[in-house]
């Protein structure tokens, strides 16, 4: 039987190797390169790649190269933990709504669909001025608290239907308690469709950082991101292309990494689709 199933292999080798090389540009990228990302160059302003600038400098004379490297990396770090956090959250709100039912059930389906009908967009523009002076990890958290709430509805769903099964029923009637069938009865039935969420997440946390970034409500100067790198460009993006094409393209080249290894996982981890070779 295979891990991954055969038609999927190649997407899924080639997401895993555009991963791991953009994580080591991203982590090893401001060292390797001649300049830091907040040198500025004045003798060399707006120049094309070369060898002394691999990817050229922008308008101000900084390493594209550089400044290219820092913004993938903060991008990748609020991807990350908005995917974790969000994905976290959602699993102990929907399997306790869904598990416990009654008050638990009706308060958090009431937050849920409280949240889904508030524009997330605009409460994230009207929240970052004030969360400007304390650091990306508040602002990665406001990102998670507002995307949390679709996954949740999934996992109450599943979690509806485990606890009727026979062997959650034992459990209940043997006098286990109930936050230990939650952790052995149910969150691991649940860890396939947890981990390939939180995968495809990331990349949908990536785009949001960068929408958001590029109209001035994410990653504040003098830090960068990806998002705040494209929005810079945009203007010179025909007379200057290597000023735009380079951090766009590393957003969807992770983009298209994590979404080939979604497929993959989903189609590995989940039994309705994952199919088993036997060989001749």
């Amino acid at each position: 039987m295979r891990i991954l199933p055969s038609r999927h292999g190649p997407g899924a080798l080639l997401g895993l190797v555009l991963i791991a090389l953009l994580c080591v540009y991203a982590a090893a990228g401001p060292y390797v390169s001649p300049s830091s990302p907040t040198d500025i160059d004045y003798g060399t302003l707006s120049a094309p790649p070369g060898a002394r600038h691999w990817f050229g400098t922008n308008r101000i004379g900084q390493d594209v190269f550089a400044q290219t490297a820092r913004g993938l990396q903060k991008s990748l770090l609020i991807g990350l933990f908005v995917a974790l956090a969000g994905t976290a959250f959602a699993a102990v709100a929907g399997t306790c709504a869904g598990y416990f039912g009654g008050w638990t059930d009706r308060a958090v389906t009431f937050l849920v669909d409280l949240f889904l009908v508030v524009p997330g967009f605009l409460v994230l523009v009207v929240v970052a001025p004030a969360l400007r002076g304390a650091g990306w990890v508040a602002y990665a958290g406001a990102l998670a608290a507002l995307g949390w709430m679709l996954t949740a509805r999934a996992v109450r769903a599943t979690a509806l239907s485990l606890r009727e099964r026979p062997y959650v029923t034992a459990a209940r009637h043997m006098g286990v308690r109930p936050l230990r069938i939650v952790r052995r009865h149910i969150l691991p039935h649940m860890t396939s469709f947890l981990i390939t969420h939180a995968t495809i997440a990331t990349a949908g946390a990536v785009i949001s950082e960068a929408g958001l970034s590029y109209f001035g409500f994410g990653v504040q100067p003098p830090d960068v991101s990806l998002g705040t790198l494209i929005a810079d460009s945009t203007e010179v993006a025909l007379t200057y292309p290597w000023m735009f094409f380079f951090p766009t393209g590393m957003l969807l080249c992770f983009v298209l990494a994590v979404n080939l290894v979604g497929e993959a996982l989903r189609d590995a981890l989940d039994p309705r689709t994952a199919r088993t070779e036997v060989p001749a």
